[in-house]
């Protein structure tokens, strides 16, 4: 593991023990400064979604884009659905594709409805990260919509840090230690020089101060 699960969670406790109670519930978040990476080449920017061990507590706002059986089971699911027609009735209309755009966290497509997605909602939704990911005929889309409530988004374009979130005040400690040591991983491995490209990493809950988390450079 890239930092020691104790560690962490000494640092998780010290935290939520600081930290004033909120009204709300609070985001636990990770922030991590890069150094030696050059954003000017594309290959060095971030824009994935990755999946996290364990959920991070806020339930997703999940659209899918489908018609026919698909659509009958995220009906069940009471999940959003945008059918054919009303996604053809999106076309050239800008600003509702920007609404949609700001209104959901994730997109999924039946594969025959991708290619009419990518006319459609492609110009606005590819620059933001939220390219519906294709979902196959015979998939569970109960499995499919559970995945996203442990999935996060990863974006670091023109400034060289990366802030996310792992979870919410509150939760198991553990499980977040292990869901901040995933996004860890991923940039050891993301990153051209591994390690070595990480300067410094913190945690914070939404409304309290960072914490440095000790990093040793290639610690497993």
């Amino acid at each position: 593991m890239p930092v020691d699960k104790k560690e962490l969670i000494k640092i998780l406790k010290k935290i939520d023990e600081s930290s004033k109670k909120r009204k709300f519930t609070e985001s636990v978040e990770i922030a991590v400064n890069l150094k030696d990476v050059d954003l000017k080449k594309p290959e060095n920017r971030i824009n994935t979604e990755l999946v996290l061990p364990y959920n991070i507590g806020k339930e997703p706002r999940i659209c899918v884009i489908a018609s026919g059986e698909t659509a009958v089971k995220a009906k069940e699911l009471e999940v959003k659905i945008l059918d054919k027609d009303e996604l053809q009735s999106l076309t050239g209309n800008k600003k509702a594709i920007r609404k949609l755009a700001k209104a959901f966290d994730f997109f999924v497509a039946t594969v025959d409805l991708m290619p009419l997605v990518g006319r459609v909602l492609g110009a606005i939704l590819g620059p933001r990260g939220k390219m519906p990911k294709p979902i196959p005929p015979n998939v569970d889309l109960k499995s499919v919509i559970e995945n996203y409530k442990k999935t996060i988004k990863l974006r670091i374009r023109d400034n060289p840090c990366l802030h996310a979130k792992v979870g919410i005040r509150g939760m198991d400690e553990e499980k977040l230690a292990e869901n901040i040591n995933a996004v860890i991983s991923f940039l050891e491995e993301k990153l051209e020089r591994g390690p070595n490209n990480i300067k410094s990493i913190y945690l914070k809950t939404t409304m309290g101060s960072p914490v440095k988390v000790p990093y040793m450079r290639g610690k497993r």
